[in-house]
């Protein structure tokens, strides 16, 4: 099963899951290139305000009412499928208009292949200075079986020599249904207070997270001006 979390309240950017994106909400953009997978069965937009249900709707999409005082993203995909006979459940960002069908399915396959992976992430190599550089990045370092071994703001791993690769988390999580329910029953742990990343939690219990690379890239929106990053990506690869 497949989830949108889509906070109408951001705070940097309120409003911003219905931002006009060459004529679609961004979430509906989103959600009409997820509900292509070939391995999600069933597609809903978590939200927590009337506008984000009846836009989703109008394009015919499935919406479920969640509270607003939802901690996390996680924790709204969470009250979705709680009570429903799931395995496997996808966290699809809402900030991130530009995800392709082919980043869910690979990270789904991925799960599926490894009944004793739990979780699922995506990185993409990073291409620019700033991106490695810049604290709204999330960097992760990897073992050579493409276990996390660490997800950090910070640019890891440290630049030696010139040429050497580094990785960004980017696109959907996937977890197994259990997994998802028993981390958000852990409170927050040291490591993940001082990134402010939820991934370090699961690290930090001792937990494995399954790195799948990709090489589509993607323009999360936090702010306004992230729209245009958004256009001028499509304008180039159009």
């Amino acid at each position: 099963m497949g989830v949108i979390p889509a906070r109408y309240r951001s705070t940097r950017f309120p409003g911003k899951v219905l931002a006009d994106i060459r004529g679609l909400p961004m979430v509906v953009r989103i959600y009409k290139e997820v509900a292509k997978s070939r391995l999600i069965d069933e597609l809903v937009v978590a939200t927590d305000d009337e506008r984000v249900r009846d836009v989703v709707r109008g394009y015919g999409g499935e919406v479920e009412m969640t509270p607003a005082d939802c901690p996390s993203g996680s924790d709204r995909v969470a009250m979705v499928v709680e009570d429903k006979d799931v395995d496997i459940v996808v966290n699809i960002q809402s900030d991130d208009p530009l995800v392709k069908v082919e980043m869910v399915d690979s990270a789904i396959e991925a799960m599926l292949n490894e009944s004793n992976v739990d979780m699922v992430a995506l990185a993409k190599r990073i291409e620019r200075e700033d991106e490695f550089t810049s604290a709204n990045t999330v960097k992760v370092v990897f073992d050579e079986r493409h276990f996390a071994l660490y997800f950090s703001r910070a640019p890891i791993p440290y630049p030696r020599y010139e040429g050497q690769p580094a990785y960004k988390h980017v696109g959907p999580y996937v977890y197994r249904k259990e997994f998802l329910l028993k981390f958000l029953s852990w409170e927050p742990t040291p490591l993940e207070r001082t990134e402010s990343l939820e991934q370090l939690r699961i690290l930090e219990k001792g937990y494995r997270i399954k790195i799948v690379e990709t090489d589509v890239e993607t323009v999360e929106v936090d702010v306004p001006e992230d729209l245009k990053r958004v256009e001028a990506f499509l304008d180039a690869n159009s």
